[in-house]
């Protein structure tokens, strides 16, 4: 080893010790006959010391150093005298005897501190640099923590990790496919896998009984701070199970990881139908972390002569608590944030609930005390709040009210980044209606089980047939999804039909999995979340991209190392392209 220890384990107790450290400059300070050097590493920072009255020619030596430098240093532990409570070693310093220069550095592109002057893509393109800072390399260690927790627990449940492979076969539904041209069947193509869905089906038919995988999937669709085009799943499918034998167990994995992880006790997490997540917070992945729950005024506020209300479908309150000393100024922002066109309300109606218990709405022309008192019974309004209102199409004011209890939510201080709560939801559609093709497409993917009970409805009514599925929230983010499998031919067969496929599509496209059906396939289900995801959540980033060591910018390119790039004319010839 080139050093004895590294720049966060020595302490006072240490004092005397000759010793060696390996690291990077982080800063060098200057004083007449003195310097002194931050050294750096992965674990932290120590304090080097150089005095002319002890070594002129090495405290010169250490003032040619600058940010970066990787050295390599040998000295005596002492006793500062300036202690530094913020440092993990800040009650001692290296009275340095000997420096070497193991590789000098150019001056780094932005600072290597916490607080950088760096914009995204400028750290993007040095992000080998950007990993040094303390904030990146914190989510890094947060990450690999994670991934342990969750490897311990899934090993320590009788799961076995299976790799599946990344060269598939191109299938419709989901998100774009990657294609990967093959050289030696020219004109075909593999695809990267979205998921390994199909191969972990057929794991349980092959009786491994429980599997996992932490494993990379690739979606090549449109990029936001969630998506990347390649991100990580952990996978995992279990045979003989009902919906209840997933959600316990895989509460108790994410309870498991919020304790080793980040010492948080998650708690209790709550199922919600999903009907009732719709109905309730206008999503079917609702932060749970501040209440203001969706109050239906539509049997009440009709009939005053109010056209907004009186030609709505539905009409939905929230009550934001303690939010009456909004300013006028403050509610008109609100009401322009809600009519941008990526959320499309037409306006916003409030009602103040005054101190003295006296109501102020931006409608009282036409809503007097009697009436809007209606209004705070429903939402159980109190002195000091602020209750606000939308009207419309049901499904579309209930989206647009839950944009509205985010941003109300944000603007209050509801949705503090180290607080976590999590929710289950169940029993969603199984099939939803697209009027652009014409036909059903799969709310989750084609294999997912409809529910028993809604079985007969297949044939006579599609869209009332339920999922056997299931997702989990946390703090307003889906992190996993899940059902229990098709495992019978004919009822897959009719899940297709369903789906528009036709025979010799479907056959060709699912026809391995068919015929795998019919050796004894056993009931089974599984979830997979996205670790990517649950590591943003973990450590309070909203951009996935934080928590990944390379990732890609919001074009889906690596510009550190500029891929997507060309190719060769001869790889091309190769490849037939």
């Amino acid at each position: 080893m080139l050093r004895s220890h590294n720049c966060e384990e020595l302490r006072l107790v240490d004092a005397g010790k000759t010793v060696t450290l390996c690291g990077w400059v982080q800063r060098r300070r200057d004083f007449g006959g003195m310097s002194f050097i931050d050294l750096r590493d992965r674990y932290g920072i120590t304090q080097l010391s150089f005095n002319e009255d002890y070594n002129v020619d090495l405290l010169n030596e250490a003032r040619s150093v600058s940010r970066e430098f990787v050295v390599k240093i040998t000295g005596e532990v002492t006793e500062r005298s300036n202690k530094n409570p913020n440092l993990a070693t800040g009650d001692i310093e290296i009275v340095v005897n000997n420096l070497e220069v193991l590789n000098p550095s150019l001056t780094p592109p932005f600072t290597i501190e916490d607080d950088t002057d760096g914009g995204e893509e400028l750290r993007l393109k040095y992000r080998y640099l950007d990993i040094r800072r303390n904030p990146v390399k914190e989510k890094l260690l947060i990450r690999h923590a994670a991934n342990k927790s969750i490897r311990n627990f899934l090993n320590g449940s009788d799961f076995v990790e299976v790799e599946t492979p990344y060269l598939i076969k191109s299938t419709p539904e989901g998100a774009r496919d990657f294609v990967v041209p093959s050289r030696l069947n020219e004109g075909q193509f593999y695809a990267l896998p979205q998921s390994p869905q199909t191969f972990k089906q057929l794991l349980m038919v092959s009786g491994l009984d429980r599997y996992y995988q932490v494993v990379k999937c690739f979606r090549d669709e449109d990029f936001r701070s969630d998506r990347q085009p390649e991100f990580t799943q952990i996978d995992c499918e279990m045979t003989f199970v009902e919906q209840s034998d997933v959600l316990g167990l895989f509460e108790k994995m994410v309870r498991n990881l919020f304790a080793e992880s980040v010492d948080y006790d998650l708690g209790d997490i709550p199922v919600l139908s999903y009907a009732d997540a719709i109905k309730t917070y206008g999503s079917d992945k609702p932060d749970m972390r501040f209440d203001m729950t969706f109050n239906y005024l539509t049997d009440f506020a009709k009939g005053y002569n109010f056209g907004i209300f009186d030609n709505a479908e539905s009409i939905i309150a929230i009550n934001a608590s303690g939010a009456a000393s909004l300013t006028r100024k403050q509610i008109d922002a609100i009401t322009n944030y809600v009519k941008r066109p990526q959320i499309g309300a037409k306006g916003l109606i409030y009602c103040r609930v005054n101190e003295d218990g006296s109501l102020k709405s931006s409608v009282d022309k036409f809503f007097d005390q009697d009436a809007l008192s209606k209004w705070v019974d429903a939402c159980d309004a109190k002195p000091g709040d602020l209750i606000f209102v939308m009207s419309g199409q049901l499904t579309e004011t209930q989206k647009q009210m839950n944009d509205l209890r985010l941003h109300v939510g944000d603007l209050l201080g509801l949705r503090n980044a180290n607080t976590f709560k999590a929710c289950w939801v169940v029993d969603f559609p199984l099939l939803e209606w697209d009027e652009e093709s014409g036909r059903y497409h799969a709310m989750h993917h084609p294999f997912t089980s409809p529910k028993k009970e809604d079985l007969e409805l297949i044939e006579t009514d599609p869209k009332s047939v339920r999922a056997n599925a299931y997702d989990m929230a946390i703090n307003g983010m889906e992190v996993g999804g899940g059902s229990i499998r098709i495992h019978d031919k004919n009822l897959q067969q009719k899940m297709f039909d369903l789906l528009g496929f036709a025979n010799d599509e479907a056959k060709a496209q699912f026809g391995f999995l068919m015929n795998a059906f019919e050796y004894g396939a056993p009931p089974h289900g599984g979830i997979a979340f996205g670790f990517d995801r649950l590591c943003a959540i973990l450590t309070g980033t909203e951009s996935i991209r934080d928590v990944i060591a390379f990732p890609k910018n919001n074009m889906g390119r690596d510009i550190m190392i500029d891929a997507p790039s060309p190719i060769s004319s001869e790889q091309r010839d190769e490849l037939s392209l």
